[in-house]
């Protein structure tokens, strides 16, 4: 059996998020709860994924995770190097940016080899990341990259309520 699990970012993904439509519409896939969704603590969204998944077998588990998200299961990955079934990375932001403007990830370098197999999806007008920095990312993680044109932050805002697609990447993992 394969254990799903969903890790949002900031602000946690609400009611018409296409995370919250798997959660809803899927029985067996369950949303990782952090502590603050509005006020980001790494370390602390960190520890509790790996709180979370050990319950579990580490080859039944995959994340689907969502901007912020992608970049706290990358340092997750980094940090504890458990080898995971895999993991969605959904709109991965920009670091520089998330550094800049968020204030947070100032002593973590997210940006390195996974050692499990992820897919990076990512859009050409995502105002948080630009298309080349994406992919860039997936590159030094090692994950397959799929550019699905301009779909802004692949989130409610820009239209990612029920998303098919996402669901069907997740499960080809």
């Amino acid at each position: 059996m394969i254990n799903y699990f969903t890790v949002p970012g900031l602000g946690g993904s609400g009611a018409e998020h296409w995370q919250t439509w798997f959660e809803k519409t899927q029985q067996h896939i369950t949303r990782i709860e952090q502590h603050n969704w509005d006020s980001p603590d790494i370390d602390q969204w960190v520890e509790n994924i790996d709180e979370v998944i050990s319950a579990y077998q580490p080859d039944s588990v995959v994340l689907a995770a969502h901007s912020l998200g992608c970049l706290t299961v990358a340092e997750w990955a980094r940090r504890y190097r458990k080898k995971i079934k895999g993991a969605l990375l959904v709109a991965p932001p920009d670091i520089d940016v998330v550094r800049k403007e968020l204030h947070i990830l100032t002593n973590h370098n997210p940006i390195t080899p996974i050692n499990f197999p992820t897919i990076v999806v990512s859009s050409t007008n995502d105002p948080w990341v630009a298309i080349n920095t994406a992919e860039y990312y997936a590159q030094k993680w090692g994950s397959k990259f799929i550019n699905i044109g301009q779909a802004g932050h692949i989130n409610a805002a820009s239209g990612h309520y029920s998303w098919q697609q996402g669901l069907d990447l997740l499960y080809s993992i």
